[in-house]
């Protein structure tokens, strides 16, 4: 098998390779565009001391499925035979299948299931930085399976933007890999506040971009519903005719997805309306011009439904590095932003944890399951506040997961089988007990906040 050796995480893979050699962990910094996500698994697939298959944790769907299917590519294969994936309801694995790319939810479940991970000799956690609940909650339980159970089991983090240092801490003062990234230059334009006006200030901008550059245009808007208004507003105002508009975000159908990542053919253009689902892992290609609104839905818990729900905020410093260097990924582009010089300095450096500031119910019924009574006892990126996790506990026992001591009930163990918010997973166990499945399943897809009338799943 010969990788390519154009892409620039390819001059320390030899570094990586002998570092795992020696045993234990490893931590890869690599910003965007690198190679990591592809070369990592195929260059270790070879390696002596491999036990078992390779684990590849990606935090969104998509990025999971485009992935396995570039690995595969450079193999030769289709996707499940030597490289397949697991997301939520759609997987393509097979029997010869040696890298299996899952999302953090999957992974979660696998770890329970097994917490040796018998089949498995390396873990790898890519775009790290994310640090979504399950991320931070999947390393913790793979670091306690390494020191507990296999000490023979690997683990790589690969990160774009956080600080390397503190995960090789946690990893047992795991080798630092950095690997240089290789972007063009782009030119950085402050359009100013878009307030509530932000398909105005899309649409202003998105013609600025395609009359000052060649090349595709990559938008970022924090949700489904603002990508469907500007969508509109786009074709309303009238493109010109080789320019083509594609929405990109989680929920869309397969063949939608692809086509927005797909390169326009030749001599025509398009306009990629995507969530911070773009940020990281995927390469569209094409793209010389970033349109950024600076928005994401962001997880905040909400008292009012006992849930976190997902609120738009201000993104990052950090995450608005991430989306302006998609604009010079093949050449030289530009980054429109939809605020001030001013607003960028008062924006925080990092996206703050989701474990900091999300409901941690979900997280302690893991935690009950995989029988740890106290939280401190496992490694941490942060360690869950104290304060929200006893009123997390406190609600599990409300519902019958958790007894007087603790531990979890028969209840509680069928509620994390769902792999959804305890308070909908209790609801749909009793709904189903009382003869009213199929009215609570129609209620838990209205309070998940699924658009169950567009998405189409």
């Amino acid at each position: 098998m010969r990788l390519p050796d154009d892409l620039p995480v390819a001059s320390v893979l030899p570094t990586l390779i002998w570092a795992l050699e020696r045993g234990g962990n490893a931590v890869l910094q690599a910003p965007p565009g690198a190679g990591k996500t592809t070369l990592v698994p195929l260059a270790l697939l070879q390696a002596p001391w491999l036990s078992g298959k390779i684990v590849v944790l990606e935090p969104r769907r998509l990025a999971a499925r485009a992935a396995a299917r570039r690995m595969a590519a450079l193999l030769g294969e289709e996707v499940g035979a030597t490289v397949g994936y697991r997301v939520r309801l759609d997987q393509r694995v097979g029997p010869r299948t040696r890298v299996e790319v899952v999302t953090d939810g999957i992974f979660t479940r696998l770890i329970q299931a097994d917490p040796s991970l018998a089949d498995v000799g390396l873990v790898v956690f890519d775009e790290i930085h994310e640090r979504s609940l399950e991320v931070d909650l999947g390393l913790s339980l793979a670091i306690e399976t390494q020191s507990a159970l296999r000490e023979d089991l690997r683990l790589v983090a690969m990160s774009a933007t956080l600080d390397g240092t503190r995960i090789a801490r946690l990893l047992g003062d795991a080798p630092l890999i950095t690997s240089e990234g290789r972007a063009y230059p782009v030119e950085t334009r402050y359009l100013g506040g878009s307030g509530d006006r932000i398909g105005e200030s899309v649409l202003a901008a998105t013609r600025r971009a395609l009359a000052e550059r060649p090349g595709d245009v990559l938008v970022f808007l924090p949700g489904a519903r603002e990508i469907r208004r500007v969508a509109g507003l786009l074709e309303e105002a009238g493109l010109p005719a080789e320019v083509s508009i594609h929405p990109l975000y989680g929920d869309l159908p397969q063949e939608a997805q692809d086509a927005a990542i797909r390169p326009a053919p030749p001599g025509r253009r398009k306009i990629v309306l995507a969530t911070n689902i773009a940020e990281t892992s995927l390469t569209i290609e094409g793209v010389t011009s970033v349109i950024d609104s600076g928005l994401a839905r962001q997880p905040r818990f909400d008292p009012a439904s006992g849930m976190s729900r997902l609120v738009t905020g201000r993104i990052s410093q950090a995450a608005a590095d991430q989306r302006r260097g998609r604009a010079g990924r093949l050449a030289p582009g530009i980054c429109y932003r939809l605020w001030s010089e001013a607003e960028q300095r008062a924006l925080l450096p990092q996206t703050t944890p989701e474990i900091l500031e999300a409901d941690l119910a979900p997280l302690a019924l893991e935690l009950a399951q995989w029988g740890v009574a106290d939280a401190a006892s496992l490694s941490w990126l942060d360690p869950p506040p104290p304060a929200a996790l006893a009123q997390a506990r406190d609600l599990l026992r409300r519902l019958g997961a958790l007894d007087d001591a603790g531990s979890i009930t028969p209840h509680g163990r069928k509620m994390a089988e769902l792999g959804l918010h305890p308070r909908l997973a209790h609801m749909l166990i009793r709904g189903a007990e009382l003869g009213y499945g199929r009215a609570a399943c129609r209620i838990a897809a209205v309070l998940e906040e699924r658009d169950i009338l567009r998405s189409g799943g």
